[in-house]
């Protein structure tokens, strides 16, 4: 622990012209006093640890004294490229791994880039979840995680529509979507790959043995096949509307704008009055009712007659609240 330290307190004064004891104390999470001894520790060592007394004084090294970029492990290196996604590596419990490859690849540089890191995080930002929700990291995250960073099989317990079901999984890889983690995994039994939502595993155990990857399988590619299945699975009923200009301006933000931009390309020219007519795929009458109804007065629901019937329902409902 104490030599993790002492490592980690070289790095921070290579990559800074000095620091005081205090905020040295802060970044190593110990004692002002505990800093003094290890600074005297690395001194002693032959590191040129040097400490300038007074109120502006602090530690510094001095004599050009640098390490080498030697002492980067293989999940420090794996976390640092995916260092612009904190939230992320917060979850999967790889945030001290990547703070640490940050580290030292700070201490690396030459000291006209070592603002680099800071001035990059100051410029741009990644902010996976969805507006208005409340994120919550999946409990067993970490460990499906640890499971696909060491290719190691693992039996999952997760909650089906019917009931819970058990399977021996070999997880390839993780996927955040709009604040939801999945994990892209090849059944052991049958060897076919799924996604599998995390929030919906109840139990996880690793077994021990690893599995050997598919050095074919290409998770981007895997994913954006499988979410455009799904998006297109659960399309499973048509409605038929007339749009007014700005209703189909404002279309692809109130339903699957893949499926709205496809309806809008195979609908006809306009009529006389500048509506334009659209047989559009919707998950179900019900969310269709939800979705549409967004639109107010540019849409007009033509079929099925008894989603006609809801949106006439709510017309009377809002003529009578109105007072009209």
């Amino acid at each position: 622990m104490r030599a993790a330290r002492l490592i980690k307190m070289v790095l921070i004064l290579q990559s800074r012209p000095s620091m005081t004891a205090a905020e040295l104390a802060r970044e190593l999470e110990v004692s002002e006093r505990t800093v003094a001894r290890d600074a005297q520790a690395l001194s002693e060592a032959g590191v040129p640890v040097y400490a300038d007394r007074g109120r502006a004084g602090g530690y510094r090294l001095i004599g050009g004294y640098r390490t080498r970029l030697t002492g980067l492990a293989r999940g420090e290196a794996e976390a640092l490229f995916l260092s612009g996604v904190p939230g992320a590596l917060r979850e999967m419990g790889l945030e001290d791994a990547a703070s640490a490859a940050r580290l030292k690849v700070s201490a690396a540089l030459l000291p006209s880039l070592r603002d680099a890191s800071r001035t990059a995080a100051q410029r741009f930002h990644l902010d996976a979840p969805n507006w208005f929700t409340e994120p919550k990291a999946p409990e067993l995250l970490p460990a499906v995680a640890d499971a696909v960073w060491d290719d190691r099989r693992v039996t999952a317990r997760y909650r089906s529509r019917e009931a819970e079901v058990e399977r021996e999984l070999e997880p390839y890889g993780l996927v955040l979507k709009a604040g939801v983690w999945y994990v892209c995994a090849r059944v052991a039994e049958g060897g076919s790959f799924r996604v599998y939502r995390i929030d919906r595993f109840t139990a996880v155990t690793e077994s021990g043995d690893r599995f050997e990857r598919d050095e074919g399988f290409d998770l981007p590619g895997f994913w954006e096949e499988r979410a455009e299945q799904f998006a297109r699975s659960i399309l499973r009923a048509e409605v038929v509307v007339r749009l007014s200009e700005d209703g189909v301006r404002r279309l692809p933000y109130a339903v699957d704008p893949a499926s709205a931009r496809e309806a809008l390309a195979a609908a006809g020219a306009p009529d006389e009055e500048g509506r334009v007519t659209v047989t559009l795929p919707v998950e179900s009458e019900k969310v269709a009712h939800a979705q549409l109804a967004g639109l107010g007065p540019e849409v007009e629901v033509l079929a099925p007659e008894s989603l006609r019937a809801r949106f006439t329902d709510d017309a009377i409902r809002l003529g009578r609240l109105y007072g009209t």
